[in-house]
């Protein structure tokens, strides 16, 4: 099993989502963040005087996929969240080592 972190642009969140569920993920984590990468902010102008904005909008998503599911994920929050500018966001993956279904007490591939 892998855990797929990606950190997209809000506006994107729902269209990954209803992507993701096509393919036939069930469950995910959404998470608003705030951070920033090669885009380092922005300023703005606020009542007259200029901020800078260092920290920007995210939303980090989480998935847990068996290993058979992985590349096709990838590929479809890639193609579903991409925009072609700066700040698209950023995809980890890592390895799982067990996952329990609390209410069941169901486990790995099973509790997913």
């Amino acid at each position: 099993m892998k855990k797929i972190e990606a950190i997209i642009k809000p506006f994107k969140l729902d269209e990954v989502r209803e992507a993701l569920s096509d393919i036939g993920i069930t469950g995910m984590t959404a998470i608003e963040v705030k951070g920033f990468g090669r885009q380092k902010g922005h300023t703005e102008l606020y009542r007259g005087a200029e901020y800078v904005v260092d920290f920007l909008p995210k939303v980090k998503l989480e998935i847990v996929v068996s290993q058979d599911k992985v590349d096709q994920c990838l590929e479809t929050i890639i193609n579903t969240a991409q925009t072609g500018k700066i700040g698209d966001g950023k995809i980890f993956v890592t390895a799982v080592e067990k996952v329990v279904r609390i209410r069941t007490g169901e486990e790995d591939d099973e509790a997913i």
